[in-house]
């Protein structure tokens, strides 16, 4: 259900007409699909029986929005982990590119909160001891888990809107459950073009150990003589895993409609070279949102205010 409301959001702030939405494409990033559904039901969640083989599957979200509002165009679910809600916006630009639609809604939810997947992140040692969230401090201990959905129209032409500029990723084929704690090929997804210009850059953040380390380490690679602002978001709204790299691009790109950028939570510690703005700040020039997955996934996107 959060799924269907973020995408209804979507559409409507779109005004998109049933005639849009039938070609439209839809992708759907999540890290697990249904999986907190079955595991730990919720209170109405379709408890009668013609759901309960459907509400097991990894595609449901994608096929209960495309029924919802009757899309019919090319319809997939990409599973990534944490860059899942990247990789829908990047797979869904490239539809667009590639001109199998003229537009297309990417989605993304998680749903983590549920006992055994929260044991299961607990045992791995990813999870904070505590629930306030500075991801560079030295003693950060993990993430604060939460759950999401946002969704993203997009389509192709000019408006008055922000602008999906650069989709990117790879991976590290590393360690199951984190990053290389060099960064990897995170620093890989930037092009000299991209680091110039830049009005802020939206790193992982997640707060986990070995997250602490790698997100300044490849950013120095990156950024070795003007280093963009950064904009921390997981402490606002913890980390909602495969949701979160569109939930933080829908975030910036709604204040980059007023030409704005969000400030950071005070007192948090910045990578040596980085500041951390406290206050909204003007936005001049394109804004980069990098996510990373256990196992080594990276993505990148970049987006810029229509007016740059």
């Amino acid at each position: 259900m959060a799924a269907l409301h973020a995408a209804r959001e979507a559409i409507a702030d779109a005004a998109w007409s049933e005639s849009d939405l039938r070609d439209a494409a839809l992708v759907v990033g999540t890290s697990r699909g249904n999986a907190a559904g079955w595991l730990g039901p919720w209170p109405g969640r379709r408890p009668f029986r013609l759901m309960a083989a459907s509400n097991t599957i990894h595609s449901e979200p994608a096929s209960a929005i495309s029924i919802e509002f009757g899309i019919t165009g090319p319809n997939h679910v990409v599973a990534s982990g944490c860059a899942a809600g990247l990789d829908a916006v990047g797979v869904a630009m490239m539809m667009l590119e590639c001109g199998l639609a003229s537009r297309a809604l990417a989605v993304a939810v998680d749903l983590p909160l549920v006992p055994m997947l929260l044991d299961q992140y607990a045992s791995s040692g990813l999870l904070s001891k505590t629930a306030k969230l500075d991801p560079y401090h030295s003693s950060t201990t993990g993430f604060v888990p939460a759950e999401a959905a946002a969704a993203m129209a997009i389509e192709i032409g000019e408006g008055n809107h922000p602008r999906l500029l650069h989709y990117a990723c790879n991976s590290d084929a590393g360690n199951p459950v984190s990053i290389p704690a060099n960064g990897g090929r995170s620093s890989e997804l930037f092009t000299h073009d991209l680091t110039r210009g830049l009005s802020a850059l939206c790193p992982h953040a997640t707060g986990t150990m070995v997250q602490a380390v790698a997100d300044p380490a490849w950013m120095q690679r990156v950024f070795t003589d003007a280093k963009p602002p950064l904009i921390l978001l997981k402490p606002f709204t913890g980390h909602t895993i495969g949701a979160s790299g569109l939930l933080e691009s829908a975030i910036l790109a709604g204040f980059m409609k007023n030409r704005r950028l969000p400030g950071n939570v005070k007192g948090l510690s910045a990578p040596q070279g980085f500041v951390l703005p406290h206050d909204s700040f003007e936005v001049t020039g394109p804004v980069a949102k990098v996510s990373n997955a256990m196992g080594g996934h990276n993505a990148l996107l970049v987006i810029s205010p229509a007016y740059a």
